[in-house]
C-alpha cells in the first residue's frame, strides 16, 4: 500500500494505492480513515479496485458502517472507478445521492476526485 499526497487550493488530499483490496470488512474502512487522520488528513481518495465487492453490495452494510464514519469524522472521500459495471439499482441510487453532496463522491478520474475534495 502506498500513500500519494496531493495538494491543490491549500487542501492536502492523501490518496490510497495497492495492488489487492484494503477494505474487505468496515473495520478496514475506519481502520484507514484512522490512520490518514492521524496523518493530517481530512481527504482521501480510494481506488474501488481495493475495495471489497461486499463493499458495493449494500445488503451487507459495509458501505454504510464505513461511509457514516467518515461523515462522522468529516472526513471527506471520494471512490474512484468505474461504477456503471454495478447493475442494483439500490446502489445506482446511492451513488448518485452521495455525489449530490460533499462527504462521499463516486466519481471517475483522481484528477476529478482532486478538484472535487479541493473545494
Amino acid at each position: 500500500m502506498e500513500l500519494i499526497k496531493h495538494s491543490l487550493n491549500n487542501q492536502q488530499i492523501a490518496e490510497i494505492r495497492a495492488n489487492d483490496y484494503i477494505w474487505k470488512t468496515a473495520e478496514d474502512g475506519k481502520d484507514v480513515m484512522g490512520d490518514i487522520y492521524y496523518q493530517g488528513y481530512d481527504r482521501l481518495i480510494i481506488h474501488e479496485k481495493n475495495i471489497h465487492p461486499d463493499f458495493f453490495n449494500l445488503k451487507t452494510k459495509i458501505a454504510g458502517e464505513i461511509l457514516q464514519k467518515f461523515s462522522t469524522y468529516r472526513v471527506r472521500l471520494a471512490i474512484v472507478g468505474n461504477f456503471s459495471k454495478y447493475d442494483s439499482k439500490s446502489l445506482k441510487d446511492f451513488i448518485f445521492e452521495s455525489n449530490k453532496g460533499k462527504s462521499v463522491n463516486f466519481l471517475d478520474s483522481v484528477e476529478t476526485a482532486k478538484i472535487k475534495l479541493s473545494q
